[in-house]
Formats: C-alpha cells, sequence, structure tokens
C-alpha cells in the first residue's frame, strides 16, 4: 500500500482523467490495486479525501517570488494558482464546496496576506483586499453568467427585452480554452480584473485609506 501522499496523488490523477464525480473510493482503490477498506487507514471518508485533495492542489502554486514590488509578487502567485486550476478543472469545484479551509488554503491565504503587509498595506486594507479579491486569490472568479454551454454566450431573454446585454453578448471573443470552471472567466478577463484590483489598492495605500468613518 502506498502513503498517504501516494493516495492523494494516485486520487488526483484519477480526478484530472475521469473528472471528480467519477472518482470514489472503490475506483481509487482499484486504481491502487487494493481493497476499498485499505484505504480508510489513511482517510476517514470521501470527505477528508476531497479535504487532502484540494489541499494537494494548492501546494502546487509556486512559492511568493523574491522583490519589493508586491503587486508583482502577488500576481504572479495568482496566475500561478490559476495554471495550477487549468491543471486540474474539477478543483475549484472541490474547493468551493469545503466547509471550511482546508490547512493548504488558510497556509496560502495567510501567505498572501503576509505579502499585502509586507508590500505595505494596512491590516485594515489588507482585510478589504482579501474581500475583495474573493476566490481571484485562488486563480478563478465567480462569474455574473454561466456561458459554458455548447452554444456559446447566452442572451438571458430577448434582445429586445435586455438590448444591452444582448450587445454585450455580441461583442464577446472569450478564450474557450482557459476557463476555470463555468463561465466566460478567460485568461484575458481574469487578468484584466486583477491589474484593475491591484492598481487600486496601490492607489488606496498611497493615500493611507482607513475604514474608519470620518468624523
Amino acid at each position: 500500500m502506498k502513503a498517504a501522499t501516494g493516495v492523494l496523488r494516485a486520487a488526483v490523477a484519477l480526478a484530472d482523467v475521469t473528472g471528480i464525480d467519477a472518482l470514489s473510493m472503490r475506483r481509487l482503490a482499484q486504481e491502487l490495486n487494493v481493497v476499498p477498506m485499505a484505504l480508510y487507514k489513511h482517510v476517514a471518508n470521501k470527505e477528508e479525501l476531497l479535504d487532502g485533495m484540494a489541499d494537494a492542489v494548492v501546494r502546487e502554486i509556486d512559492p511568493p517570488a523574491a522583490g519589493p514590488d508586491w503587486q508583482r509578487v502577488v500576481r504572479g502567485r495568482i496566475l500561478s494558482a490559476r495554471r495550477v486550476l487549468l491543471r486540474h478543472p474539477w478543483a475549484v469545484r472541490v474547493i468551493e464546496s469545503r466547509t471550511g479551509p482546508t490547512p493548504a488554503v488558510l497556509a496560502y491565504l495567510d501567505s498572501m496576506a503576509g505579502t499585502f503587509r509586507d508590500g505595505g498595506l494596512s491590516a485594515d486594507l489588507t482585510h478589504h483586499v482579501m474581500h475583495a479579491m474573493g476566490s481571484r486569490l485562488l486563480g478563478f472568479s465567480q462569474e455574473l453568467f454561466d456561458t459554458s454551454g455548447p452554444s456559446g454566450p447566452p442572451v438571458p431573454g430577448p434582445a429586445t427585452h435586455y438590448p444591452n446585454i444582448a450587445e454585450l453578448a455580441a461583442t464577446a471573443a472569450h478564450d474557450g480554452g482557459s476557463t476555470v470552471g463555468g463561465g466566460c472567466d478567460d485568461q484575458f478577463e481574469f487578468e484584466f480584473a486583477l491589474d484593475l484590483l491591484l492598481d487600486g489598492f496601490e492607489n488606496l495605500r498611497r493615500q493611507g485609506w482607513t475604514s474608519a468613518r470620518k468624523a
């Protein structure tokens, strides 16, 4: 029987091939050539297995680069996270489905908060930055509309009733190969929003922004 890390590695590889819905303890045991009960020496149940898989994926994210430019460091780390999720497209669903952040996710978020603080952002600003970034910290964004269907970007209703949305849908030119999860979260849109946010945070830092209400 392989060590626990080997079990997680096998589970991640299997999910990459079959998708997360096809993953089961029995299927994983077959892949490892053991009886299903042998897996329970390493994980209590499938939910604990999924926790470990989420952590295994997050640990693939590159460590923070050296240098004083916090925006470059944060941007590079987030784009590394995105590349990891593109290698494991099932991981977004697993991460979102956890009832709480797993140890590796917590360690990653703690490290990112440390990068903001080392860059000169106050604890107050960093708190709000982490909220504003949301899932982008982990390399994906939750889109307003799911445009992942086979017919391309849908218009939610007749164009005569929703002309502005119809106009936006007609101008869409998404890179379907770069989507993480559902929706039109392509690479260009992701980096566009990321750069806007990082520039905005830097402007707030320079202004000495605080959330305290003015008298």
